[in-house]
């Protein structure tokens, strides 16, 4: 599938003599999630299969695809066609939902919500949490609140739904408002729980009141709530961005007196408290002890201790660690990204490249970002044909360009003389946006 163009796909599929299962095919479709339209051409050729037929999991991995690449008219047709099979389900229109608010299109989000009737899903709880989830984490609180304040009359608004709102105002941040919807949960019934307690450490942390967290923390004890490591684990990263190591060392070791065991996120912050003010062997210290305590460290770890490398200027070690890490952990989007941008920032784009082959050859599927990353950096070295092999490789995986990364390819072009090639990639976009945003 990554071998082959995009519009020879189905041909190269019927010629592998390949028999789909149901399991298989959410498998690829997982694994090809951030190549929406590479991804869109083996659900197509999956369909056609003898003694197959899509399962609710497959429609909905496909859903995610395609609107991260804003292909939201197929995105509808996909709903139509499980609409027709009786397949539609609430979290059909969740998934929906938490995509257009992803996408920036609030208003979208909001509609997908209001037409679930059309579609013979009525909007339940769990539909009305999902919206107001979606526009929570996607920044958009104001108008979650606003939403939950004109039809929370139409649900009974329960835990989750007030947990929602709060870990919206924490990440405005806006505690006053999150003071406000506590009461309010707590005066309509609903007992706090270890989510609710942890995002009110969590916020007093953002707002600089660890000390009042603290004290959250050490009320838990007396309540059915105990502190989970994860609670432990904000207090860390807290203290750690205030340069209070003694404080995070010692929070690590009371958590561990009471018996609490470190988990990786545990780790993660201890190691990001270290790396805050320079201590480099307690980092190794940190990963020994994790490798003694069957601790795997995961992306999140080695994307801490590349930023913080990178962010010291210590890229030849940031390397090591790189080529360490990866026998031992998955690099996720963000490491690799991460690599590459620091290479073409070194002026090193052949060692750029060889990060992006390594990844290739690893079958990662690279996000826009990583793209656009190394298009950049090709543009800014005056590489005008390596950047076009990506562009236009870009465009066939269905990953829309930003209009920046598109801007400095069109003045290299331009400054070559180079009109025929910047009309070709031109067209190619203009193909790739003609979608309509949502179905009328």
């Amino acid at each position: 599938m990554m071998a082959s163009p995009v519009p020879t796909l189905h041909t190269v599929l019927d010629q592998s003599g390949l028999r789909i299962s149901a399991e298989m095919v959410e498998q690829v479709l997982k694994r090809f999630e951030n190549a929406g339209m590479v991804s869109y051409r083996f659900f197509e050729w999956a369909e056609k299969q003898r003694y197959y037929s899509h399962s609710v999991r497959a429609y909905h991995i496909m859903i995610e695809s395609l609107a991260k690449i804003r292909q939201f008219q197929i995105m509808w047709d996909l709903v139509n066609a499980m609409r027709s099979k009786g397949m539609l389900n609430v979290e059909t229109f969740c998934i929906i939902m938490r995509k257009y608010a992803r996408a920036k299109k609030v208003e979208e989000a909001v509609y997908t919500f209001n037409v679930m009737d059309k579609y013979g899903v009525p909007p339940n709880l769990a539909a009305f949490n999902g919206l107001l989830s979606a526009l929570c984490k996607s920044k958009n609180v104001r108008k979650a609140q606003e939403v939950f304040d004109s039809i929370k009359d139409q649900f009974v608004p329960d835990l989750k739904t007030y947990s929602i709102l709060l870990e919206g105002w924490g990440k405005a941040p806006n505690l006053p408002k999150a003071r406000e919807i506590f009461r309010d949960m707590v005066n309509t019934g609903c007992e706090p729980d270890i989510v609710t307690y942890g995002i009110m450490v969590d916020i007093l942390c953002k707002v600089g009141r660890v000390d009042e967290a603290l004290g959250i923390v050490k009320e838990m004890d007396s309540t059915a709530c105990k502190p989970t490591s994860f609670i432990y684990s904000v207090l860390v990263h807290t203290y750690g961005i205030e340069n209070r190591i003694e404080d995070a060392v010692d929070t690590f070791l009371e958590m561990e007196k009471k018996g609490i065991k470190a988990d990786v996120a545990m780790y993660n912050a201890l190691i990001g408290a270290f790396y805050k003010v320079n201590k480099f062997k307690n980092v190794e210290s940190v990963l020994k002890e994790m490798q003694i305590k069957e601790v795997k460290p995961n992306s999140k770890t080695l994307n801490i201790i590349l930023s913080s490398l990178i962010g010291c200027g210590k890229t030849d070690d940031a390397l090591k660690v790189f080529r360490k890490m990866i026998k031992i952990c998955q690099p996720d989007a963000d490491t690799y990204t991460m690599m590459i941008k620091m290479f073409c920032q070194k002026d090193k784009l052949d060692m750029a490249l060889k990060v992006w082959k390594y990844m290739n050859k690893k079958r990662f599927l690279p996000s826009m970002h990583t793209f656009q990353v190394l298009i950049n950096g090709l543009c800014e070295k005056g590489d005008a044909n390596m950047a076009c092999i990506l562009f236009e490789e870009m465009i066939e995986k269905g990953i829309r360009p930003s209009g920046e990364t598109f801007g400095r390819l069109r003045q290299l072009l331009l400054k070559e003389d180079r009109e025929d090639v910047l009309k070709f990639l031109q067209e190619k976009i203009n193909i790739l946006v003609k979608e309509p945003l949502w179905d009328r």
